[in-house]
């Protein structure tokens, strides 16, 4: 194939602001975008499967260009956006806008810029002869916990070839980042019961519940700060837990029968979350709740899960590191605190995972989001490299 066949810098431009037209803020449906994927891959004689929620309102999109028998490489990004709501924006933040060197909008950098990089790719893509596959996902939900993506891990876990390397395409300025804190957003209710405050020790106040479960929490999270374990790695070199917001009570003079607070966790991939919450719930039901339905039986403490999220963990020496350093072009790696869909593709689909994408997180979820049109640029010289590897030699450790 002829040099002029590839994809240029102004095709992912164009591709990019496509996405960024399609409002695909978590709470809305991902369809239409779907749908003009389907149909960009289609124009290139590429079929692709929609793994589509129980609505048929959002889905997943898979797609295979390159043989099906020996293991390739998967391209991921997630399609929801978060809101703009309360933000001020210059112009409309779902119109994209190039200035200064920049391209503005929702999403520009998390993440469709990145898919707009692989998309724009796809024409040269199958005019290539891949001796190892490049597997396109897009995702959904990924901002309300990597939920959406469990049926496109669960089909992955299950091929009868399994891709051997997936590369989620989140703003890392284009730096390979081998490492993510898992855990999960929770909601806990604490039920009492109301009084007049002259009354007080007739009732269970809520509210006081709820800060004796909060400071235990915050017991935890110094327990982690204090005894590790540490990984350097990180910004944060331990497991935080954090309460993040609290409601409850109805009148200055009055008992508050209920209360309710939110925590997150944010747990090294080493330590298990769930064990943490365990310690939490043994706390509210072994000391609080006695002492709540001595007073009123009914007294009750729910801790609910909001969503989760698993931790990133790939070893460094791991020959699929490599590699995604050499298209990368630094030798350098990186451990970052957020949360992907990267954990879930290594730990529940088995498939060795780094995160690699255009743009800057300090971006992410900000009014005027950009991407800088230099980073579209290595990103799209990222992907030319994969290709050319893939049609060379396909995977070497394979």
């Amino acid at each position: 194939m002829g040099a002029a066949a590839a994809s240029t810098t102004e095709d992912c431009i164009r591709v990019i602001g496509d996405l960024i037209r399609f409002p695909t803020v978590s709470r809305d449906p991902n369809r239409e975008l779907l749908h003009y994927v389907e149909a960009l891959l289609a124009a290139c004689g590429i079929a692709c499967d929609i793994l589509w929620n129980a609505e048929r309102t959002k889905g997943n999109l898979w797609a295979t260009i390159g043989p099906t028998d020996v293991p390739g490489v998967i391209l991921s990004g997630h399609s929801d956006v978060v809101p703009v709501d309360g933000q001020v924006w210059i112009a409309d933040p779902f119109v994209p806008r190039r200035a200064g060197g920049r391209l503005y909008g929702r999403r520009s950098c998390d993440m469709k810029g990145f898919i707009g990089v692989v998309l724009a790719a796809v024409p040269s893509l199958t005019l290539r002869d891949l001796k190892a596959p490049v597997h396109i996902a897009i995702s959904y939900d990924e901002e309300l916990g990597c939920t959406g993506v469990a049926s496109l891990i669960e089909r992955i876990a299950d091929m009868p070839v399994k891709p051997a390397l997936c590369i989620v395409g989140e703003p890392t300025s284009m730096q390979v980042v081998l490492g993510h804190k898992g855990g999960g957003l929770f909601r806990v209710v604490v039920s009492g019961t109301s009084a007049h405050s002259s009354l007080a020790p007739a009732a269970v106040n809520a509210v006081e519940y709820a800060a004796e479960l909060i400071a235990f929490i915050r017991e935890l999270s110094t327990e982690h700060v204090r005894s590790g374990p540490h990984d350097h790695g990180y910004d944060v070199s331990h497991t935080t837990l954090s309460t993040t917001s609290i409601s409850g009570g109805t009148g200055l003079n009055v008992i508050p029968n209920r209360c309710e607070f939110t925590f997150d966790i944010r747990a090294l991939p080493q330590v298990d979350a769930r064990a943490l919450v365990e310690r939490i719930r043994r706390h509210a039901e072994g000391l609080l709740l006695p002492r709540m339905r001595s007073i009123a039986p009914s007294s009750a403490i729910e801790i609910e899960a909001l969503a989760e999220f698993v931790g990133l963990s790939t070893e460094q020496d791991h020959p699929a590191v490599a590699f995604v350093k050499r298209l990368a072009g630094r030798n350098d790696h990186a451990k970052v605190a957020y949360g992907t869909e990267a954990g879930l593709f290594s730990d529940r689909a088995g498939v060795a995972s780094v995160v690699c994408g255009p743009g800057s997180i300090e971006q992410a979820h900000k009014p005027d989001e950009y991407i800088e049109i230099s980073q579209v640029e290595r990103c799209r010289a990222f992907v030319d490299r994969l290709v050319a590897e893939l049609e060379h030699s396909g995977l070497p450790w394979t």
